[in-house]
């Protein structure tokens, strides 16, 4: 009886560690890109870098941004357990002002939504502040 016992012991746990599913995690190597200060017109594509640290495939299944000036790019298939991954994302950097935009990354991986983030400055070469046109006439004087 007691040798009955163990084995149906031993089954359970075994049965319980078989039960467990495999899981895809994402792991970026950030999760902000900052774009500094770059000039209207200038290459606004940048690349989120990620690793699936999971045990399962990860797929990508959307990426959307905040507006239509930032267009992210998701992977086509699946990541399998251990690879890298790229989420490319293109500003429209002929927009001057501030960037602050968030990527949203939805995916089959144990955290199935992550924001990303890009900020920054698109400035215009051509056009100088009036405080910049100040402190030159002053210069001048």
């Amino acid at each position: 009886m007691k040798n009955l016992i163990t084995i149906l012991f031993v089954g359970l746990i075994s049965l319980g560690s078989f039960a467990q599913e495999k899981v895809a995690k994402i792991e970026f190597k950030t999760d902000v890109i900052d774009y500094g200060t770059i000039e209207k017109g200038a290459d606004g594509v940048r690349v989120f870098e990620f690793t699936n640290t999971g045990d399962a495939p990860l797929i990508i299944s959307n990426v959307r941004s905040t507006c239509g000036c930032t267009i992210p790019k998701k992977p086509k298939g699946p990541i399998m357990p251990g690879e890298t991954g790229e989420i490319e994302v293109k500003y429209d950097t002929n927009r001057v002002s501030p960037i602050r935009k968030t990527i949203t990354v939805i995916s089959n991986a144990e955290t199935p939504t992550v924001a990303l983030k890009i900020k920054g400055l698109v400035v215009d070469p051509n056009k100088t502040s009036v405080l910049e046109k100040k402190s030159k006439s002053m210069i001048e004087q």
